[in-house]
């Protein structure tokens, strides 16, 4: 069974740590591996530096079976510049995840913010000839993906590339001015060239809701007809207490399920703080003042109903079989980015692991429906 704790008594030196073989939480009889499989992968966000501390190491072998590396599979962190790589960061999680029993999830392969200016934009940043970019993307995809075959279970190849108003339905970004809508199907083209066997994902935030569903529902059509390879569809999941509502979220799955895809829950949170403008996950879409009415802890009261969603998310993604992971975006509420984002310097509660790296109500509440809902 996925999800055996034997993987903890390995002693390894990855992440320039070693990891104790001692439980993270206390003693808590079930783990969120355990009691996710094998209806699911449960992961978490990493960065290479996670496991500087022994016992968030410890947390997070023991609890769960997928990484995602936060930054250091992204473009800008693999090839700063052009034609020299950097893997080292990126190896020390492989690294890990291979002695913990663990899949690994590549993040990501295109993305408009965190890609070096050079793959899409000359020295005056203006775009570059479609071939050029086009010979650049493939060049930067092919040497990526081929280097972490057999490694990584799955790449997002494309993120969030859909535009979140209606005109036009693709963002207007550097790789879109260079090379036109056809990049994101050009980009699953590069990465199935370079590693047939390897799982391909679109992956956005949003993609659940409305108007946003139907424009990434003609992005998906566009990549199949084309005959590009596409294995599944990533939801971020970046959501608040009460928004977007459960159903909602539900038929944003079954639309994507009806494409033929698995769904994949990839950077799940729940914000906790107010917000001036609405949710997502835009990264542009900052505040400059936002209240913080929480520096002294989290009351009861929104600890329930952080639990209560929490639990209703779960139970409803068991229901649906075409939820293959369910991957939450960072381990614990000191680590989350929604202390900065969308406002600089708040504190956030959005996780299942407390800043002392406990279990918060909100991880029993998912362990309940994780095994109530099993088949």
């Amino acid at each position: 069974m996925r999800g055996c704790i034997i993987c903890l008594a390995l002693t390894s030196t990855v992440f320039g740590q070693q990891t104790p073989p001692s439980s993270a939480t206390g003693g808590a009889s079930v783990t969120l591996r355990q009691a996710a499989a094998p209806r699911m992968l449960i992961g978490t966000a990493v960065s290479s530096r996670s496991a500087a501390n022994p016992k968030l190491a410890s947390l997070i072998a023991e609890q769960f079976d997928c990484l995602t590396a936060e930054n250091e599979m992204k473009p800008v962190s693999l090839q700063s510049m052009q034609g020299s790589f950097s893997f080292e960061r990126a190896a020390r999680i492989v690294a890990f995840a291979k002695a913990h029993n663990m899949q690994v999830i590549g993040h990501n392969l295109c993305w408009h913010s965190q890609a070096p200016r050079w793959l899409f934009q000359d020295g005056d940043g203006q775009p570059l000839p479609r071939e050029a970019a086009l010979a650049n993307l493939k060049a930067h995809i092919e040497a990526v993906v081929k280097h972490f075959k057999g490694k990584v279970k799955g790449w997002d190849v494309v993120n969030e590339a859909v535009n979140d108003g209606p005109s036009p339905y693709l963002r207007d970004t550097p790789a879109r001015r260079a090379i036109g809508d056809d990049f994101v199907v050009k980009a699953f083209e590069f990465a199935h060239q370079a590693d047939s066997d390897v799982e391909l994902y679109y992956n956005d935030y949003n993609i659940e809701q409305g108007g946003k569903r139907e424009r990434a529902l003609h992005l998906i059509r566009q990549i199949k007809a084309a005959g590009a390879r596409i294995d599944a569809v990533g939801i971020q999941g970046h959501w608040q207490l009460e928004s977007p509502a459960v159903a909602e979220i539900e038929r944003g799955i079954r639309a994507f399920a009806g494409e033929g895809l698995k769904v994949m829950i990839t950077e799940l949170d729940v914000d906790v703080l107010p917000r001036g403008r609405g949710f997502g996950a835009d990264v542009n879409a900052t505040e400059r003042q936002g209240s913080d009415p929480y520096r002294a802890g989290l009351p009861e009261a929104v600890q329930k109903k952080l639990a209560d969603r929490y639990g209703a998310l779960f139970s409803m993604f068991m229901q649906h079989p075409e939820v293959t992971r369910v991957t939450f975006w960072g381990v614990t509420d000191g680590d989350s980015w929604l202390n900065g984002f969308p406002v600089r310097g708040r504190t956030n509660y959005p996780l299942l692991f407390d800043r002392q790296m406990r279990p918060k109500p909100a991880f029993d509440a998912v362990i309940k429906a994780l095994q109530s809902n099993k088949p």
